[in-house]
């Protein structure tokens, strides 16, 4: 009988244990955020024009010289490859820039926006 009252204390024991365990863990796991544009509006903008995939360009956003946003790829495209040339991915960085410095966070660019550029 001793044995049975133990064993049921310890598979309790157990279970509670993992329970919490289980409840930290969903705790540690947060979602990846968008920094608010407020962050940013006293930071200096700049931006570089990055080598892609096939021969192709994207960019990357610094604000106050620290890297924002990598982007190796045409934004809202499908596929790995990047602008086909430096000054369609320069113009998209500029407007990139243009909609965080308005507040727009993130800086989401539509297709029609892409197309304009190509």
């Amino acid at each position: 009988m001793l044995q049975k009252n133990l064993l049921f204390f310890i598979t309790c024991l157990m279970f509670v244990v993992n329970i919490s365990f289980a409840q930290q863990a969903s705790k540690n796991n947060t979602q990846a955020t968008f920094p608010s544009a407020s962050q940013f509006a006293n930071s200096n903008f700049s931006y570089k024009i990055i080598p892609s995939a096939e021969q192709t360009f994207g960019y990357d956003i610094l604000a106050d010289q620290k890297l924002m946003i990598h982007q190796p790829t045409i934004p809202g495209m499908p596929g790995n490859k990047g602008f086909k040339s430096e000054a369609a991915a320069q113009k998209i960085a500029e407007l990139v820039i243009g909609k965080i410095k308005n507040g727009e966070m993130p800086p989401t660019v539509s297709v029609e926006e892409v197309k304009e550029v190509e």
